[in-house]
């Protein structure tokens, strides 16, 4: 008897998701547990595992359609599955070959949809096409020019100009334009960033720091750090521990508004912005005022190990009272981040840069930081927000004052 296999219980608040991609097509043996489809919501990435070892009869639900919870997505037959010997990469959609004419390597990577029907279509070897988007993933482009490039233009003006809904003229043009629909979480980012503009009254104000003695301090215990506790020293602990400390001072920057009431929150639940492939996430340390220097530090890596898979769970994801966002990890010297409502503020790190400063009346080099505080000013006075930016600054410039509490 055919066991259905379901949409799981979305979580609360979202009503439906988008079928992203099958990893199994009707016919394949799976075996229990097995991820056979992922499903996106407004924040994460669903898996949907095989109930039993069997096989996928019959997928009644093609990428891209949008779902709901407990709607029928395939049929499964049960029954004992051999051991298969692995698929080429072509056929997996999976392991990709490394971008050697492209210079530069590429990581393991699986193939969207549209691009996976395109090579299938042409029966196409995915390991020779090398892929010019991010990560060296490989896009509907990179196929028409390898089609255009490897004598197919015959069959391309035929069918592929069709595949991609392009004319005639692109196919022969290498200027080629894609049109991408919005993933579900880049869409709520999008929502969500300009309900921000929209409600709060935003303003920014920046500070700078020098890190002399964290960089000294994290230099001279990191090896000890790691050996203990299993996981690298960064510098990210430091700035969640100084930015509680900060909010001790200044309550009003770990509160929200609810109407026309102020909430003060007597916890830290830190949202520290995490970048993905598909969009910026925040997930929360919860509590995070009674957490070590070692228990943040591992609980973000675990945060961006999850991420780039799409593990995070819908829960990890709502809440926080204060937010934390790096863009010096990709260059920025200084940016006005966006609040994340109802939160009042959001503390913005930046590059690390040898800057000339004068120290007792000598110019010296020191590696300063830009910090920026975006804050809500119908509830937070330009007077705390820069007193929130002082006690930071005085903080990470001394940092026993951290485990001191001064």
């Amino acid at each position: 008897m055919s066991i259905e296999v379901k949409v799981p219980q979305l979580p609360e608040s979202v009503t439906d998701a988008t079928l992203v991609t099958w990893h199994k097509r009707a016919g394949d043996a799976v075996r229990r547990d097995e991820n056979l489809v992922d499903l996106e919501t407004d924040k994460v990435v669903l898996e949907v595992p095989a109930p039993n070892d069997g096989v996928l009869a019959e997928i009644k639900i093609n990428d891209g359609a949008t779902v709901t919870s407990g709607q029928v997505l395939a049929l499964l037959e049960p029954g004992a599955v051999a051991a298969q010997p692995a698929e080429p990469a072509a056929e997996q959609g999976a392991a990709i070959a490394p971008l050697e004419a492209a210079g530069a390597p590429r990581s393991p990577d699986k193939l969207g949809p549209a691009v996976r029907r395109l090579v299938e279509e042409h029966d196409l070897d995915a390991a020779q096409i090398a892929g010019t988007g991010r990560e060296g993933r490989i896009t509907k482009g990179d196929v028409l020019s390898y089609l255009k490039s490897s004598g197919s233009g015959a069959e391309l003006d035929e069918d592929a100009a069709k595949t991609l809904d392009v004319g005639p003229a692109a196919v022969g043009d290498a200027r080629v334009e894609q049109r991408v629909r919005m993933t579900r979480l880049r869409a709520r980012i999008a929502e969500r960033l300009v309900d921000a503009q929209q409600t709060a009254a935003m303003l920014t104000t920046f500070n700078e720091v020098d890190m002399t003695e964290v960089i000294a301090l994290r230099a001279r215990y990191k090896d000890q750090f790691q050996h203990r506790h299993g996981v690298k020293l960064g510098f990210m602990s430091f700035f969640v521990k100084a930015s509680i400390e900060a909010l001790r001072r200044l309550p009003v920057l770990n509160a929200s508004l609810d109407g026309e009431e102020i909430v003060y929150h007597e916890f830290f639940d830190i949202g520290v912005a995490v970048s993905t492939d598909r969009g910026l996430i925040v997930p929360i340390l919860r509590s995070a005022e009674s957490l070590s220097y070692a228990q943040i530090e591992a609980a973000i890596a675990d945060f961006g190990e999850r991420a780039r898979t799409g593990a995070i769970s819908m829960d990890e994801l709502t809440g926080g009272t204060f937010t934390i966002t790096n863009g010096g990890i990709f260059g920025s010297l200084m940016s006005t981040p966006i609040l994340n409502p109802p939160q009042s503020g959001i503390l913005g790190m930046h590059k690390i840069q040898q800057r000339p400063v004068v120290v007792d009346g000598e110019i010296e080099a020191r590696p300063m930081m830009y910090i920026a505080l975006t804050y809500d000013h119908r509830l937070v006075d330009g007077r705390e927000a820069v007193q929130f930016l002082v006690a930071l600054k005085e903080l990470l410039e001394d940092p026993a004052r951290l485990m001191l509490q001064v």
